[in-house]
């Protein structure tokens, strides 16, 4: 497939193809006509390497994990060496620290919520916030 039915079809931007392209996430060989083009596993590739920016690691990180995952279903391949899996899990570690933080932001809120509104944050005010943040 072409470049632009790659990006249609993982909702990322032909630039961030080709940046992963140069950062060797991701691999292309060229038409005849010199066009970049891509294998059917590249959709798979693509939103792996976005979960995996989601979740905070650097490129480098990722290039260093990639071949440790099967792209179709993200499970682990018999490839990873002990320093990434150390790697890994400081990686983890620091999100589970910004999850922590965010929750704390969160009971901050509901605090001033409350106050605000004189509701407790689970009553109707609240499930009338969620239902206009799908």
């Amino acid at each position: 497939m072409r470049i632009g039915e790659l990006a249609r079809r993982t909702a990322v931007s032909v630039r961030s193809l080709r940046y992963y392209e140069q950062q060797g996430l991701l691999a292309s060989h060229r038409t005849p006509g010199g066009h970049r083009a891509y294998d059917e596993g590249a959709v798979d590739r693509v939103i792996r390497i976005q979960e995996l920016y989601a979740a905070g690691l650097c490129s480098s990180k990722i290039a260093a994990l990639l071949p440790c995952m099967r792209d179709a279903d993200g499970g682990p391949s018999p490839a990873a060496t002990p320093l990434l899996v150390t790697e890994l899990c400081e990686q983890r570690e620091r999100l589970d620290r910004m999850i922590a933080e965010l929750a704390r932001a969160r009971e901050v809120l509901d605090g001033v919520i409350e106050a605000a509104s004189g509701e407790p944050v689970d009553g109707p005010l609240a499930r009338a916030g969620e239902d206009q943040n799908p």
